[in-house]
């Protein structure tokens, strides 16, 4: 999209800044310029909103749900949401205030399972970084970071993923240096274009 918008607008650069949804609030609310917020889920946005760092109101473009991410010849044998709680299985979970973090505890909650991650991470990226690497036996990450890493890991959903549906917002920022810019980003993400690149990512709308 990043591309598309660039040749739209000649002589525009898009530059993105990628990292767990509750860091970038916080580089934003520490002052940090940008000109368009796009994050994981509600909760983090509404603390933008909030401190009014947020130009009109932001716009959902698109949904994603948890996945179980394993080594391919996963060393574990996990097959479900429930091995994830099993003694000896290696689990890496995203921190409670990243929105993947968030997602899995509501799974949690839901199921009555408990799960006794070895690490916890700011970043779903970071997640899938341990399970690649053969660190983790499991990790819980989003469907659209499974497809995204190809045969480096494996997916195994899960039924009980229905139960923490993350919804994405994106806003433009009051501190943008170009405002319109910004607005045609934002539209850009939530048009047909957009829709159809977030959905050959394995988004869901």
């Amino acid at each position: 999209m990043g591309q598309t918008f660039e040749a739209q607008h000649p002589g525009t650069t898009v530059t993105f800044s990628f990292a767990g949804s509750s860091d970038l609030v916080t580089q934003l609310q520490q002052g940090a310029p940008a000109d368009v917020l796009a994050s994981a889920d509600t909760a983090n946005m509404t603390k933008v909103v909030t401190d009014r760092l947020v130009a009109g109101s932001p716009v959902d473009f698109a949904t994603n749900t948890l996945e179980i991410a394993v080594p391919p010849d996963n060393p574990a044998g996990v097959t479900s949401f429930a091995d994830l709680s099993r003694p000896g299985v290696k689990l890496v979970v995203c921190a409670p205030q990243v929105p993947c973090g968030a997602a899995a505890q509501k799974i949690e909650k839901a199921t009555g399972t408990t799960l006794a991650p070895v690490s916890e991470e700011n970043a779903v990226t970071d997640v899938l970084g341990k399970v690649t690497s053969g660190e983790a036996d499991a990790g819980l990450v989003y469907v659209t970071d499974v497809r995204g890493a190809g045969d480096e890991v494996k997916g195994i959903p899960f039924d009980e993923s229905k139960e923490a549906v993350n919804t994405y917002p994106i806003a433009a920022l009051a501190g943008s240096k170009d405002a319109d810019l910004a607005g045609e980003f934002v539209e850009l993400v939530t048009g047909s274009e957009g829709r159809q690149v977030l959905a050959d990512a394995g988004f869901a709308p």
